[in-house]
């Protein structure tokens, strides 16, 4: 794959040069695999953790280059008097994303939208007072969009790529004069604040058939080095990529309003399949097979008085971590029905045409591209949320039916020994709605507050 460097030039008090006349620099190269099979990103979005700012390349941008100053700290002042636009945020957006501007003076600013043929698809011309403005752009069914601000004579572009599929009239919206900005929205997009130490967010995007995939990794980078990212189906929460709990790490997936954990939760010390877990202020989990190994894959199965923290109220926090709580039947149903359409949640058994199949991992364990057992009817995993066929706890201590069943555990009892359960398996590509036993022990995510 050939490689295009991209530059980010690093605000700095001085000059620095070492003892050889050359500039510090540390080079960033990003990679990707999707299905075993490397692929380019379309985009990638990198995030300062420690100073603030962020910076996106885009194919076929591949190398982020830092030209540092050793021991130069947050730059929150430089650049604060200057015209600058934002890189739009989400980026990528699901057919709309907000703009701010940054007007040093009171001026005429002109504004314009273009497709990559250079075909004008919006526009904005106004006197703007000094301070930060903010705008949403509305997309129509083209993939990239160029924005060009001018003040002054002064013209500033960004590039915004939609993976939405449009469905509303193309505009740019003035949304008024922000109270308050801080460095990110003051700062030029081409200028990137980095210091030795600092702490990264990378995001990496990708367009496939099946719609956007993503992967996000997190480093403090002392040297030159080479990121890979491992695509999956879906896009990140926007502000909350990921979560630590408990010294994990888990992604997050954005479903239509809702912000999920992409991973099963696996918190809590293991205990033996034989014993029930106990109300002992101590989270216990099971892991298939009794073995720590099997809960790294498909996350902790816990009963649900467990996974609760022993609340009976719907929606409650459970074993979640602070600003999350466990999914009720409700909003498993949302969810549901925004990847399926055709689920009916107040059916029992099976329900809906493909919903499983669009949740679902891909691949099969027989050819060696997944996890499940053939057939794995219908998986495409469309909407990111990446189920893995688990298993089950059951009532006597035995496992059963890893790589052929997985699911998600609701907060919503049904009578007091059963809770609603939405279960996914390898040989349908409809989800099932049932109620189980709560001294099975099952897989759970948690859903943002």
């Amino acid at each position: 794959m050939k490689k295009t460097i991209y530059t980010i030039l690093v605000l700095a008090l001085f000059t620095f040069v070492n003892a050889f006349g050359q500039r510090p620099v540390i080079e960033l190269t990003f990679t990707a695999t999707y299905g075993g099979q490397f692929v380019e990103p379309d985009s990638i979005n990198i995030q300062n953790m420690t100073q603030g700012g962020d910076t996106t390349l885009f194919a076929p941008n591949s190398v982020l280059v830092l030209d540092y100053v050793t021991g130069i700290g947050e730059n929150t002042q430089i650049g604060t008097n200057r015209f600058s636009v934002s890189q739009n945020f989400p980026n990528p957006f699901d057919g709309q994303t907000s703009v701010t501007l940054y007007v040093p003076e009171k001026e005429l600013i002109k504004i314009s939208v273009s497709d990559l043929i250079g075909r004008e698809v919006a526009n904005f011309a106004d006197i703007l007072d000094a301070g930060s403005h903010s705008f949403t752009f509305y997309a129509g069914n083209e993939k990239y969009y160029l924005l060009t601000a001018i003040c002054s004579n002064i013209s500033q572009s960004i590039k915004m790529m939609n993976f939405g599929n449009g469905g509303h009239q193309i505009k740019l919206d003035y949304q008024g004069k922000a109270e308050s900005a801080d460095f990110k929205s003051q700062k030029a997009v081409s200028i990137f604040g980095y210091a030795l130490g600092d702490h990264l967010r990378f995001i990496g995007y990708f367009e496939m058939p099946a719609g956007t995939g993503s992967d996000v990794l997190e480093d403090t980078p002392q040297t030159s080095k080479t990121y890979e990212f491992k695509i999956l189906e879906g896009i990140p929460c926007p502000g909350t990529p990921n979560v630590t709990y408990e010294g994990q790490t888990y992604k997050t997936v954005q479903i239509g309003d809702q912000c999920w954990f992409k991973e099963n939760l696996n918190v809590g010390k293991l205990v033996d399949g034989s014993e029930n877990q106990t109300n002992n202020g101590e989270i216990e989990k099971y892991c298939y097979n009794n073995q720590e190994d099997s809960c790294n894959i498909y996350g902790g199965m816990y009963q649900w008085n467990e996974l609760m923290d022993y609340s009976t109220t719907p929606g409650a926090k459970g074993i979640c971590p602070d600003g999350w709580h466990l999914p009720t039947d409700g909003e498993v149903c949302t969810l549901a029905m925004y990847v399926d359409p055709t689920v009916n949640c107040g059916l029992v058994g099976y329900t809906g045409t493909d919903g499983s199949g669009k949740m679902k991992s891909n691949g099969t364990v027989e050819e060696g591209t997944g996890l499940w057992f053939d057939p794995n009817t219908g998986a495409t995993n469309e909407s990111g949320f990446t189920v893995l066929p688990g298993g089950v706890r059951w009532s006597d201590g035995t496992f059963l039916y890893l790589g052929q069943v997985g699911g998600l555990q609701t907060s919503s009892q049904k009578y007091s020994s059963t809770s609603w359960f939405w279960g996914l398996n390898n040989i349908s590509a409809a989800l099932v709605r049932d109620n189980y036993d709560k001294s099975l022990g099952e897989s759970a995510r948690c859903i943002k507050d």
